[in-house]
């Protein structure tokens, strides 16, 4: 039996829910990576005195820095990130070993999706659920091998930006001003950092609002790039039609036109990390992922086949080709 399903049966027998009155120490949630500012909000939402629900039965108990020295936005935060969260009173441990004996669930937060691979292998051979915020990882090769090493072992996990969980985005796959989703054009800020995928950086939390509000299904993707702007058009299986632009130029902001059988509307735009996290607190105490493994991997997919489309001159390219091609690539050991 896992540590995972050990500590999620105790914390069932202990629940009020069962008919049982005890107090149950909450969840004790360790943090691999202090390079993000990701780690510092969660642990605030998690760590508040005023905390309900969810977010109640869960803590942030101990974290490990890491860092990546060669990429920027690592190199120069771990060290105030580090010491904003040990003032909220978290152990700072000296290993990931060290991390995974103290605790019951992971977030992993390094801000380098490259280390991802290697980091989750870990936490998911401890037996423990694990939260792996965005980039998933550093290729979709390693994205596959995070999910097939996950399913080996039985552990759950999920992946997703905080869009997904902002109620004004959320509600557009049945908001009742559109009906039947038949087109969305999703919107978002799109830095590149040189070690990662295009997209994988920041144009996952667009793709995300594209992805959350189509469903899964997109076959073919094209895309067409400049200085300032990304485009990526998906067409999916029934037929729809959904675009993906990235800003680096001009005003930026998050949202989405959609498009509908009734009508068509605004989403809305972020709202913050707390839908997010009151997520994740709930995934820590259940072991259900409230996003498919499945829908992920094709998003991770889609973003792989806009790189894939640039490099053939903005062709499109097909989904499924770009997955066969990264499950042949040569890696790490799954």
């Amino acid at each position: 039996m896992s540590k995972y399903i050990a500590v999620t049966i105790a914390w069932l027998l202990a629940s009020p829910a069962l008919g049982q009155h005890a107090e149950t120490a909450p969840l004790r949630v360790g943090i691999i990576g202090l390079d993000t500012s990701h780690a510092v909000a969660f642990t605030k939402l998690m760590n508040a005195e005023e905390a309900q629900g969810a977010l109640a039965r869960v803590r942030v108990t101990a974290a490990y820095p890491g860092g990546s020295p060669d990429v920027a936005a690592s190199r120069d935060r771990v060290e105030r990130f580090t010491a904003e969260v040990a003032a909220m009173g978290v152990a700072i441990v000296d290993g990931i070993p060290a991390l995974l004996e103290r605790v019951d669930a992971v977030l992993l937060e390094s801000v380098d999706g490259r280390p991802h691979l290697e980091q989750a292998r870990a936490v998911i051979e401890a037996g423990l659920p694990v939260f792996i915020d965005k980039p998933l990882a550093g290729s979709l090769r390693d994205v596959l091998a995070i999910a097939e090493l996950a399913v080996e072992k039985g552990v759950p996990w999920f992946s997703s930006s905080s869009l997904r969980f902002s109620p004004g985005i959320a509600r557009m796959r049945a908001d009742d001003r559109v009906g039947r989703v038949t087109g969305c054009d999703a919107f978002g800020p799109c830095t590149l950092e040189p070690h990662h995928p295009d997209l994988f950086w920041y144009g996952i939390h667009g793709v995300e609002i594209l992805f959350t509000i189509m469903g899964p299904g997109c076959e073919t993707v094209a895309r067409a790039k400049t200085d300032g702007t990304e485009l990526v058009t998906g067409v999916w299986s029934d037929g729809r039609i959904g675009t993906f632009r990235g800003i680096r130029d001009g005003k930026r902001g998050y949202g989405a036109m959609v498009f509908g059988d009734r009508g068509m509307a605004r989403s809305g735009t972020h709202e913050g990390y707390g839908p997010l996290v009151e997520a994740i607190a709930r995934f820590f105490a259940s072991g259900e992922p409230p996003v498919p493994v499945a829908e992920t991997l094709e998003i991770y997919a889609f973003m792989a086949a806009a790189d894939e489309s640039l490099r053939r001159g903005g062709a499109p390219v097909e989904v499924a080709e770009v997955v066969a091609a990264a499950r042949r690539e040569p890696g790490q050991k799954r």
